[in-house]
């Protein structure tokens, strides 16, 4: 039976891999759908929003994969993106300047975000606590 120390460790390795997959896959997303980002992103008024998106595309993925797998890297990968993810919010879910079902969509998705942002925020301070867990420390002992 493992331990209550490497239980805890298992669970860190699964969370960190389920926070991550959403930037992962958001990332890859991004380049399947290159032309209609990139006009979402003039729309909201993003300058550079073509230069921008590889940047967006490199952090989400190479982000999420020091989250998910890394050891030396995962607490900056955390840090950088819970201030995308805030910084993204204000730009593309202002639910202040909008009515109806759109605001209280937008709204939802503002603090869906912010719960996100929260939980890396937790996953970089625990890190750089000294309380981290990898894929590689997770084994069971008996």
């Amino acid at each position: 039976m493992a331990s209550r120390s490497r239980l805890f460790d298992i669970m860190a390795v699964f969370g960190r891999i389920g926070l991550a997959s959403l930037f992962i896959l958001g990332g890859a997303n991004k380049l399947a759908t290159y032309g209609q980002v990139v006009d979402r992103m003039e729309l909201v008024g993003l300058p550079f929003a073509q230069e921008l998106l590889p940047l967006v595309v490199l952090l989400e993925v190479g982000g999420g994969l020091v989250v998910a797998f890394g050891r030396t890297l995962a607490a900056q990968g955390a840090l950088a993106l819970a201030v995308f993810t805030i910084a993204t919010n204000f730009v593309f879910h202002d639910f202040w300047n909008m009515t109806g079902i759109l605001a209280e969509l937008e709204l939802s998705l503002f603090f869906k975000n912010i719960s996100i942002a929260g939980a890396l925020l937790l996953m970089a301070g625990s890190t750089f606590g000294g309380r981290s867990s990898t894929a590689e420390d997770a084994e069971f002992s008996e």
